[in-house]
């Protein structure tokens, strides 16, 4: 059954198109889209808000940044390019350069959206403990000129062992990917016996060059009245990961808070780790068993060619069109990764 693609925009519904493409990752702040339409009748202005529909269902939430307009013998032909709601604030930059002590992260999250344009200030979700006694600040943050206010809110959300990223409709979230659960979605690539396979491509890149068998992170706040000279270093945090094949030692020093050097030590080896192990399948149309293919979602992976069995994070999720028809671009990794 052919995918059904609608972009509303200023009171208009619009669903002939010529190609798109509509990204999602959980990794990547501003998620981007491209939209080709031949004779559109309809006039649209670069900073407009939209969204985007698959399957009468939402898919993304953003602003038009780029509109490129022209005509030929064949007719008209008009171009759109933009991201969703988060590349708002990837663009902005803190116009109030903070002393961040002793300042929540919902506190901090409130201030620097207040002038935003477009989103929901009400819609802020504080998922998987963030808004427990962890949100204590630094000593040492500071707002500096130059830094975005996503720059800002990712970095504070990071400390304290969360994420920060959008949803279709928009909304914000400060949470965890997600860790495990019954899997919404199965991809399956089999030998033996091909009559399920529902992939058209796939492949497996292992990459061991950022990866370590042990961290270790030295913890280093900066001086301040509050901190005795003994105070500023922490005892050296070390974890090792039994899933790497030989030695290979990495040392860092964070200037953080004292108790972050275990927390940032066991982060940077799940990080390298996930990075370290990356699945690409792309699967005809855009749904499966009536559900569009989303991020932040486990799928089930049974794939003789490369050996796979078992649950997987969905990252990154792509939607295109082109002369071949619609499909969807999936990436995939160890699920619950902070980055």
């Amino acid at each position: 059954m052919p995918d059904k693609i609608a972009l509303l925009i200023n009171g208009n519904r619009i669903e002939n198109f010529e190609s798109y493409s509509i990204e999602a990752d959980l990794y990547t702040a501003d998620d981007a889209f491209s939209l080709e339409l031949s004779n559109p009748g309809v006039t649209i202005k670069a900073g407009a808000r939209c969204e985007l529909y698959v399957n009468d269902k939402r898919a993304l939430t953003g602003i038009v940044d780029m509109v490129d307009r022209g005509g030929d013998k064949s007719g008209t032909h008009l171009k759109l390019e933009g991201r969703d709601l988060m590349g708002l604030l990837v663009d902005s930059y803190c116009e109030e350069f903070l002393d961040l002590q002793g300042i929540s992260l919902k506190a901090l999250a409130e201030r620097l959206l207040k002038k935003v344009p477009f989103i929901n200030r009400k819609a802020v979700q504080y998922q998987d403990g963030a808004l427990k006694k962890v949100d204590t600040a630094q000593n040492f943050t500071k707002i500096e000129p130059g830094q975005t206010v996503f720059d800002v809110l990712k970095t504070y959300a990071m400390s304290r062992g969360l994420m920060f990223f959008s949803l279709e409709d928009g909304a914000f979230v400060f949470g965890k990917p997600r860790t495990g659960g019954a899997p919404l979605y199965r991809l399956i690539r089999r030998k033996s016996d091909p009559r399920e396979n529902n992939v058209e491509s796939g492949n497996l890149v292992e990459n061991i060059a950022r990866r370590y068998s042990k961290y270790v992170i030295t913890g280093q706040q900066q001086g301040t009245d509050s901190i005795s000279p003994e105070g500023i270093n922490t005892p050296p945090t070390t974890v090792t990961d039994p899933t790497f094949p030989f030695y290979k030692p990495y040392y860092e020093t964070d200037q953080n808070d004292g108790q972050s050097p275990l927390k940032h030590a066991r982060m940077r080896m799940e990080q390298n780790r996930f990075e370290g192990f990356q699945l690409q399948y792309t699967v005809p149309f855009h749904s499966q068993n009536g559900e569009n293919w989303r991020i932040n979602e486990i799928c089930h992976v049974t794939d003789e060619d490369l050996e796979i069995d078992g649950d997987y994070l969905i990252y990154s999720r792509t939607f295109k069109l082109d002369k071949s028809g619609s499909y969807t671009e999936l990436k995939l990794s160890y699920p619950g990764v902070v980055q």
